[in-house]
């Protein structure tokens, strides 16, 4: 392999394009493993579970694993099931979140939850998880399922971290890494590393497409706490100001808190322990963000993961898979701007 230095570059326009152009007939297979495999006798489940798969999402996990496939040059079929899996899996946590949020919008679309309510958004959910073990098992790989596997228990144990430290000003920013990175990067990782599995490629390059995913997923997260404050509903696919109001510390808010005079403070604990929900205490929250620089700064920390990202595919030859997957970092970044 030849090594690459790439330096992250958010100031010119990115997109998703390369990726998707490069997965495409790889995607559609994936997406018929998922038309096939969400399908019960009982009607109440494609429904439902076809209302959130269908509502628009870049389908980002899956296309990972299909891109790092094309990265390590696998020419098999195993990845398509593989992929589908993880679109399930991140599918069902999305369902389960929605519920305990207790969110009305999703990508600007009603939610599940708010449709066809509580009870039967958790089942489905559960049904998707059981699909997504389903394939696991299908694909015959003891690695891939305790791949994939350990993931959805991460994911679970980063879910239960942030359901007991919302309404915790005093989160501080390790415990928030230590959320993000079970419940949003622990999926990226996997769904990259799985396909050096598959590839039956050595260790060194499985750990680096673990590197890779996680760094990425931490980024996006991070993207996406930040612009949570500094954009709309129809920009965020839900409702403006809804972790203001759930009582989410994000990292825009640790920064705040911790930057704030003893007044701005007292005003950070009332507003997330929900004594401050209005409006008016929203837009208060958003200036004292733009004052204190923490979606700035909560910014640079994203660009800092973005760019380890890249680096972890450093010692692949350059191709256009490899070019897609930079790119990829970079769109992720530069959805803030």
């Amino acid at each position: 392999m030849t090594a690459t230095i790439h330096r992250l570059d958010n100031r010119r326009t990115a997109s998703l394009d390369p990726m998707i152009g490069l997965v495409a007939g790889d995607m559609n297979l994936v997406n018929a493993v998922i038309l096939d495999r969400m399908q019960s006798q009982i009607p109440l489940i494609p429904e439902l579970a076809g209302h959130l798969i269908a509502g628009g999402g870049k389908r980002m996990r899956p296309m990972l694993t299909l891109a790092s496939a094309a990265l390590l040059g696998y020419t098999g079929t195993r990845h398509h099931g593989l992929a589908a899996s993880v679109e399930f899996i991140h599918t069902a946590t999305l369902l389960h979140d929605d519920v305990v949020d207790g969110s009305d919008l999703r990508r600007g679309r009603r939610t599940a939850n708010n449709i066809w309510g509580n009870p039967a958004t958790v089942l489905v959910g559960d049904f998707l998880f059981s699909r997504a073990f389903e394939l696991m098992v299908e694909d015959g790989s003891l690695k891939v399922l305790k791949i994939l596997s350990h993931a959805s228990a991460v994911i679970a144990e980063g879910e239960v971290n942030q359901l007991t430290a919302a309404r915790r000003i005093d989160l501080g920013e390790e415990r928030y890494l230590d959320i993000i990175g079970a419940k949003t990067a622990a999926l990226f990782a996997a769904a990259c590393r799985i396909s050096a599995v598959v590839a039956e490629r050595p260790d060194t390059e499985e750990g680096a497409l673990d590197a890779y995913g996680r760094n990425l997923g931490i980024a996006f997260q991070l993207v996406d706490d930040a612009i949570d404050y500094v954009s709309d509903a129809g920009t965020m696919g839900k409702d403006a100001g809804d972790d203001f109001r759930d009582g989410k510390v994000t990292l825009p808010v640790i920064l705040a808190y911790a930057r704030g005079s003893d007044e701005e403070r007292r005003f950070w604990k009332d507003a997330i322990e929900g004594r401050r929900v209005s409006d008016d205490d929203l837009a208060q929250a958003v200036d004292l963000i733009r004052a204190s620089h923490a979606v700035d700064d909560t910014l640079a920390r994203a660009r800092h993961y973005g760019q380890r990202a890249i680096d972890a595919l450093g010692g692949f030859a350059n191709s256009q898979a490899k070019a897609a997957m930079v790119e990829a970092v970079e769109f992720a970044i530069a959805r803030a701007y």
